[in-house]
């Protein structure tokens, strides 16, 4: 089963507020594990940066400048998640505004099934803070590489908060990202080759075995015969 989970940072809350993506990003997974594969763009948002939104991400317009509109990427985001089901934390934000940049570029919405992984914490948690970071931290799941938001980051934390979410790892299962599990096989480590060993005993090995036991006294398998 493959899925996709996406973030993306903009300049605002409210597409329908003139707001833009400027940062998108996306991990593939199979059968809820990262694969190793990942989508990753910066976005020229053509408009100016907030305040609110630059101390949330850092991103400045100086810097997306020199990126392509998310017009120029649709393509490559469209052909990256192939119309699989999305992971997203707080689906509706990010949602609407990849639908409105979708619309914007003349295209069709978003139409496939996706899983929110708030409302799923929600769910298993009522009444817990559902936040990215209260997750990590429930989760013990290390965000010391969060110094601000940012897409791809946030992807590989909301990976394994989707995992924990759903049960968790299977305990002592080591499932590295990306990394097929491999079957070693020994070669030859050299010394002198040896016959293999007999299976049935010796004519001496039965002689010594039958006076053992005659020199064990009252054998509880003889007792009643």
């Amino acid at each position: 089963m493959r899925e996709i989970v996406i973030d993306t940072e903009t300049t605002g809350l409210d597409p329908n507020a003139g707001h833009r993506i400027v940062e998108i990003a996306g991990i593939e997974l199979a059968h809820h594990v990262p694969t190793g594969r990942k989508f990753h763009r910066y976005v020229n948002p053509e408009r100016d940066m907030p305040d609110e939104a630059l101390a949330v991400h850092g991103l400045t317009s100086e810097f997306l400048a020199g990126f392509p509109p998310f017009a120029a990427v649709i393509d490559e985001f469209l052909d990256f998640v192939a119309g699989d089901p999305l992971v997203i934390h707080n689906a509706e934000f990010d949602l609407a505004f990849l639908n409105s940049e979708l619309e914007r570029a003349g295209r069709p919405r978003l139409a496939g099934n996706h899983v929110d992984t708030l409302a799923l914490a929600r769910q298993r948690y009522p009444g817990a803070p559902a936040s990215l970071d209260a997750l990590c931290r429930r989760f013990a799941i290390d965000l010391s590489g969060r110094g601000k938001h940012g897409a791809v980051i946030d992807c590989d934390l909301l990976a394994e908060v989707y995992i924990e979410l759903l049960g968790g790892r299977q305990p002592g299962l080591d499932l590295a990202a990306g990394v097929a599990a491999r079957i070693v096989v020994a070669g030859p480590v050299g010394g002198p080759a040896r016959p293999p060993r007999p299976h049935a005993p010796s004519v001496e090995e039965l002689a010594a075995h039958a006076a053992m036991l005659e020199l064990i006294a009252a054998p509880l398998w003889r007792d009643g015969a």
